[in-house]
């Protein structure tokens, strides 16, 4: 009798977990996630008065997990973080923030989830200026469209 009260309690207990919860981050929804954490913090950092010049060294970047560059990209913004000349500003909470974020999703985008990304371009200027050229297969789209 009490092993059916304690597997009714489980069976019971498991049902609420599963409703509350979502499903387990992947490494594709973990590294979206952590480059729009990157950005929102990048933005703060330049928006703040105490952090606003230690941002003027830093390069323009926007992060797209979908972009080949990305890995450069990350690893020149990282070179910049840890080599930035003034040593309060390597101090400041936002900015150690900043550092150990490029770090983590520069690791999950080599490392962990090597395999499992697809890059659907490799524009480094896009990374740079924010401007997203079109992929080809929507201009051969558009291309067939405007055809017949």
């Amino acid at each position: 009798m009490r092993l059916g009260l304690v597997t009714f309690l489980c069976c019971w207990s498991c049902s609420f977990v599963g409703q509350t919860e979502s499903a387990p981050l992947t490494c594709y929804s973990r590294a979206v996630a952590l480059s729009e954490e990157i950005m929102t913090l990048l933005e703060k950092i330049h928006n703040d008065n105490r952090t606003m010049r230690c941002a003027e060294i830093l390069p323009k970047i926007f992060l797209d997990v979908h972009n080949q560059c990305i890995t450069s990209k990350l690893r020149d913004f990282l070179y910049v973080l840890l080599n930035h000349p003034n040593q309060s500003c390597k101090k400041r909470r936002r900015m150690e923030s900043l550092k150990l974020k490029v770090q983590n999703l520069h690791f999950i985008i080599t490392r962990i989830c090597f395999r499992d990304l697809v890059f659907r371009s490799d524009d480094c200027e896009a990374i740079d200026t924010g401007l997203v050229s079109p992929y080809f297969a929507e201009d051969r789209l558009q291309i067939l469209q405007e055809e017949r």
